[in-house]
């Protein structure tokens, strides 16, 4: 039988079983960097490497218009997002985005998340302990949304953060999760809706210059306002990613907990190494598994062959800790990003091209200057780390340290490194397992 003709089997249980390390765990068993296979009964492509970023980003040959799944849209992007355009209306949309590449905006932005993390610490001081995963979700919810404009008293950001957290953590998965994270959109779609209404029936002022503005005042590719729905998809798109760099933060005091050699250079504000150190923890800890697209044609890709229509899937979470392009991929070590510049198309855990023109995303240098913002503060903090389960199941999409990363003792210590004493043991390393250290 032809090797382009042979029957696929599909790996649909497969994925759902193993989480991140399915599609490095198929790579391997290819020994390469590409692998045909099915999914959800589509014919399926997966690849891998920089020159694949490159061939999954031309939209010559990748789609994004009708790829992701109605459950993901229905929780973590939204209906009629950016994500979900292609061509024109896809680079008329992302001018809306842009300014968040400036780097006035990373600042602004870091500025009110540390402004409301250093809020927070004197009340954490009066507990026993905190579960950092929650109290950093409030926290940078508080911050997203004084920085973009959008109003929120003290006492709904706690309410707003759960249900940001919640359609992120309920979009790759059924049952209670995912009803969680569609009940999650829908609050706080009705809620911008609203919003956005009211700025423009002049009800509400926005902020001169604010993303609320910009939101309610953009006109697609055929000059037309954003309606109220989408207007409220498209603001969320700023502050939920925002707020799911809780993620990334509990990553970072795991990562410090782990790793205490890297606290001392974070602490006493060391800028490089802190750029350094957000990369790494982006790279080294699973986030995003794999992206999508559909083939815009039959395309061939080193040998292997995907129909029209078939799904192109770029294997992220296999980069991200491919030997070929980092050498040691299971060890934690930021200072490989001093050590040489790394290609645009090699580190890619929020997506690889151009963010400008391409489905990049625009939130990637707000996420580095605010994680590097956050680990510096961990970082001067003192606290323990209570005997606890800190281990990072990989079958979980998305996942996070098990116990969400429990903090006692907290206390503010500038120029002082934080503690980490009656630490749990850790899980160990490696794609087939079911932890990540």
């Amino acid at each position: 039988m032809d090797v382009l003709s042979r029957p696929l089997i599909d790996r649909t249980l497969p994925l759902l079983a193993e989480g991140y390390a399915w599609l490095p765990n198929r790579m391997r068993e290819a020994s390469g960097s590409v692998v045909r296979t099915r999914i959800m009964g589509r014919p399926a492509l997966a690849l891998r490497g920089p020159e694949a970023v490159r061939f999954f980003y031309d939209e010559r040959n990748v789609h994004r218009h009708r790829a992701i799944p109605e459950p993901v849209l229905g929780t973590l992007f939204g209906h009629e997002a950016v994500h979900t355009l292609d061509g024109a209306a896809h680079r008329a949309r992302k001018e809306l985005f842009l300014p968040l590449l400036e780097p006035a905006a990373v600042a602004g932005l870091a500025e009110h998340v540390s402004d409301a993390w250093d809020e927070a610490v004197p009340e954490w001081g009066r507990r026993a302990s905190i579960v950092l995963f929650d109290e950093a979700a409030t926290v940078l919810t508080r911050g997203v949304h004084r920085w973009a404009g959008v109003p929120l008293d003290d006492a709904g950001a706690g309410a707003a953060a759960r249900d940001m957290t919640a359609m992120v953590d309920g979009f790759a998965t059924a049952g209670p999760r995912h009803l969680r994270a569609r009940r999650a959109r829908g609050r706080q779609e009705e809620r911008l809706a609203r919003l956005v209404r009211d700025v423009r029936a002049g009800q509400v002022a926005a902020p001169a210059g604010s993303v609320l503005e910009r939101v309610c005042a953009h006109t697609d590719a055929g000059g037309e306002p954003l309606d109220e729905k989408t207007a409220a998809v498209e603001l969320l798109n700023v502050l939920r990613p925002t707020t799911a760099l809780a993620w990334f933060v509990a990553f970072a005091a795991h990562a410090l907990h782990r790793r205490p050699e890297n606290r001392a250079p974070l602490a006493r504000g060391d800028v490089a190494f802190g750029t350094a150190f957000a990369h790494e923890v982006r790279r080294f800890y699973p986030f995003v598994p794999f992206l999508g697209g559909l083939a815009a044609r039959d395309l061939f890709w080193r040998g292997a062959w995907v129909p029209e229509g078939g799904l192109v899937v770029l294997d992220v979470y296999g980069q991200n800790h491919d030997e070929t392009l980092w050498g040691d991929p299971y060890t934690f070590r930021p200072r490989r990003f001093l050590e040489r510049a790394v290609g645009r198309d090699e580190l890619i855990p929020q997506g690889g091209g151009d963010p400008a023109t391409g489905h990049r995303c625009p939130g990637e240098g707000l996420t580095v200057g605010v994680l590097e913002t956050l680990a510096g503060r961990l970082a001067r903090m003192e606290y323990a780390v209570p005997q606890q389960n800190l281990t990072i199941p990989l079958n979980r999409v998305p996942t996070r340290p098990h116990s969400g990363v429990l903090l006692a003792g907290l206390r503010p210590a500038a120029g002082r490194a934080a503690s980490s004493r009656g630490a749990a043991a850790p899980g160990r390393e490696g794609e087939r397992g079911k932890q990540v250290p």
